[in-house]
């Protein structure tokens, strides 16, 4: 293998963006055209985030490796083989590497978009695909009246296809054994505190001292309690391409959080220093670093000791899915639409996004793990008024 892998830097509206993926040969040369598509495909803005860029680079960087172990080029577009360089890429990914079909798809996206690129800029005369006709699950349930696709839609015949896939969530025995293994109290409370709003891991970790209050010194008659997310406040709060939003708790897991912040947290915290303005702090009484990495090992740890394989992402998905479930068993006295407010609460920028519960529940229904606790049910009451 003669490829490297590298970062440089790129500059988008005046200021210079850090880890800008980039290719290189062992020499030190630059692949040009990769290199060139990057630098264009991340500068219109289409990857929001930095932190998604290097997926860009590594599925560039493994597809010109795979061709250079096999003494290929990608410009071949008219090999008479009976399969493409993309094509045989994609079979090498599954059949010798066993990567998931979701992973392989994903690669295969900004491998296709690098070669409309190509095309575009006459490096190649055609692509090294073409475009077929599949067929598409349509949904029965809400917002299937605005789906006018006939159920088909045209994809490049390269893509593997793919199997739903649906969360994976943790039952009512299964949170219960989960917290009871949590000895730590510190460990316990972010626990409770994932299940308990959905918030993402950065989210957890970023989430705010300053957004705790004890319900009942306050003065707040209510069984759920609005708190708005604001990464504009100074709080140092994180958000998903940092968007305020506003989420609900309940009025018991609030009381948790003050308990925790004015009883528990004191015996981390560092009195000699500036009090984080996180309200987790890891046992040397900082803030978790690297977007809670942290927090994930945490919850895998405990989930191990009691032979459950969880992470903070399937305590989202444990409370998006009961959540919903509740809500829909209450929805007679609801003033919204359930699903609309999952998605305004986990933060998703489309409904589409937040259906694949409604796919989940309606498929797991009748199953008794959709049995959840009092602290759900209550929290679909309150909501419901």
């Amino acid at each position: 293998m003669h490829l490297v892998w590298g970062t440089d830097k790129l500059t988008i509206g005046g200021r210079p963006k850090q880890g800008f993926p980039i290719l290189l040969h062992e020499s030190g040369k630059s692949c040009v055209e990769a290199n060139e598509f990057m630098r264009w495909y991340l500068s219109r803005g289409l990857i929001g985030s930095a932190k998604s860029w290097p997926s860009t680079g590594r599925a560039l960087y493994d597809y010109f490796s795979y061709l250079e172990s096999n003494s290929l080029d990608w410009r071949d577009v008219d090999r008479d083989d009976e399969r493409t360089l993309v094509a045989g890429y994609r079979e090498w990914c599954l059949n010798d590497v066993k990567l998931k079909v979701n992973t392989v798809a994903q690669r295969l996206v900004y491998i296709c978009e690098f070669y409309d690129y190509a095309l575009k800029q006459k490096w190649i005369e055609r692509l090294p695909y073409a475009y077929e006709t599949r067929r598409i699950s349509r949904n029965s349930g809400f917002l299937a009246h605005t789906n006018s696709s006939g159920g088909k839609t045209d994809v490049r015949d390269v893509m593997p296809r793919r199997h739903r896939n649906l969360p994976k969530f943790l039952s009512l025995s299964q949170v219960r054994t989960l917290e009871a293994a949590s000895i730590n109290p510190h460990h316990k409370i972010v626990i409770q505190f994932a299940r308990g709003t959905g918030l993402r891991r950065e989210e957890i970790a970023t989430f705010p001292r300053s957004y705790v209050f004890n319900p009942d010194a306050a003065g707040r008659p209510e069984r759920n309690l609005r708190i708005d997310l604001d990464p504009r406040d100074g709080s140092g709060m994180k958000t998903k391409g940092s968007k305020p939003r506003t989420i609900y708790i309940t009025r018991r897991l609030m009381s948790e959080l003050h308990h925790y912040l004015s009883v528990v947290r004191g015996e981390r915290r560092q009195l000699d220093a500036p009090d984080p303005l996180p309200l987790f702090i890891n046992q040397e009484g900082l803030p978790y670093a690297a977007d809670g990495k942290g927090l994930e090992r945490i919850v895998r740890d405990i989930g191990k000791s009691v032979g459950i394989h969880v992470h903070p992402h399937m305590l989202r998905h444990t409370y998006a899915t009961h959540t919903l479930v509740a809500l829909q068993r209450n929805r007679d006295r609801n003033r919204f639409e359930p699903l609309a407010f999952l998605q305004h609460q986990l933060g998703h920028s489309s409904i589409m996004t937040t259906m694949i519960y409604l796919h989940l529940i309606n498929e797991r229904a009748d199953e008794a793990v959709l049995e959840y606790d009092d602290e759900m049910n209550d929290y679909a009451d309150a909501v419901a008024v």
